[in-house]
């Protein structure tokens, strides 16, 4: 990094509040035992990742701290090696930490080692790195209650309906086992993943019987950047797939291009309940990786999903996963509304603390 690209340091506001939301993290979501080991692995590329190992000092005064882009990698894989079940690793990546062959967090979770990534942090600047650091804030209560809400009515559904700019987008067959991403771990074989947090997602039981029309104000691109058409953009879906889109855009015709050309149509197949209200279409960062949790509906197109299996789909044949975000107005479940203005209004289903 030259001089005139030097990182300038966050005012002590945002080191404040963004200790106080990743301390949550680390003892609320992650629920970590303090007499074990923790390590943050950061570097100092970006103003998020600088920001944020200033942060979890505060927040872990005992973790070793090691600078990724200051130290062989040699050294941080000996320190993985002393790690063990139930110790903690932070993860402050500008891009994403690259180490040969090792997997980092498939490796250190087949260690049964807690792990916090943040992925992708020099994507986000300026004000977007003040939205990212008021999305990492936890509140169990809602996450783990209104999730549990959203993933029981998922679960029992007979038909979910989404509606958009006037349109309809049906869900005819009922829906796969929803899965939660919520801060909650309680009988999953890992703990952590990729922060910020908050979404339930499934996909129709029936991929075929998905049909209907939905508009979208947001989308990512090829490279997983967040672009916001001048006016939303409404897919055509039949048969489970896009076969038009109104008023799209040259960038978004690239999308459908590309996936279509590694896979000969567009699927649409992810049904994403973004829970995290820091996100909005109003307050948006540009890593989709991060976005997907925005408070609304978002949708995945092209036939990759590494969570769901459907005899129609051959895993070998499939490439894609671009998320796209609905204008959404509502969401039906078997006729009864879910969400109203920008918020999800299910009441929540109880939740105990560990």
């Amino acid at each position: 990094m030259s001089e005139s690209q030097e990182l300038q340091p966050w005012p002590e506001e945002w080191i404040a509040l963004a200790t106080g939301h990743v301390r949550d993290v680390v003892d609320q979501a992650i629920e970590f035992d303090r007499t074990h080991r923790a390590l943050v692995v950061w570097d100092g590329e970006s103003e998020l990742s600088v920001g944020l190992a200033a942060a979890y000092r505060r927040a872990l005064p005992e973790a070793e701290f090691l600078a990724f882009d200051r130290v062989p990698p040699e050294a941080i894989l000996a320190a993985f090696a002393q790690l063990g079940a139930g110790d903690l690793v932070v993860l402050l990546q500008s891009t994403r930490f690259q180490l040969t062959a090792f997997r980092i967090r498939l490796e250190l979770f087949q260690r049964s080692v807690r792990v916090i990534e943040h992925p992708h942090l020099a994507r986000m600047t300026g004000r977007e790195a003040r939205v990212y650091v008021d999305a990492l804030a936890y509140d169990p209560a809602y996450y783990r209650g209104v999730g549990r809400a959203l993933k029981a009515r998922l679960d029992a559904a007979q038909e979910g309906v989404v509606q958009s700019g006037g349109e309809r987008l049906v869900f005819p067959a009922g829906f796969e086992d929803a899965k939660l991403n919520v801060g909650d771990y309680t009988g999953m074989a890992n703990v952590g993943g990729q922060y910020p947090i908050g979404e339930v997602f499934t996909e129709s039981r029936a991929l075929e019987a998905v049909h209907g029309r939905v508009c979208i104000d947001l989308f990512g691109d090829m490279q997983f950047t967040v672009h916001r058409p001048e006016r939303p953009i409404t897919l055509v879906v039949e048969q489970g797939r896009v076969v038009q889109a109104l008023d799209s855009t040259p960038i978004f015709d690239e999308v459908l291009t590309s996936i279509r050309a590694d896979e000969g149509q567009v699927w649409l197949r992810e049904l994403g309940l973004g829970m995290n209200r820091a996100f909005s279409p109003e307050r948006t960062v540009r890593d989709v990786g991060s976005f997907e949790r925005m408070c609304g509906v978002h949708l995945s197109l092209g036939g990759k999903h590494v969570v769901y299996s459907k005899p129609e789909i051959h895993k070998k044949h499939v490439r894609q996963h671009v998320d796209v975000f609905v204008a959404t107005e509502d969401v039906l479940i078997d006729g009864q509304s879910i969400f109203r203005a920008g918020a999800w209004t299910i009441p929540p289903v109880g939740w105990a603390s560990s």
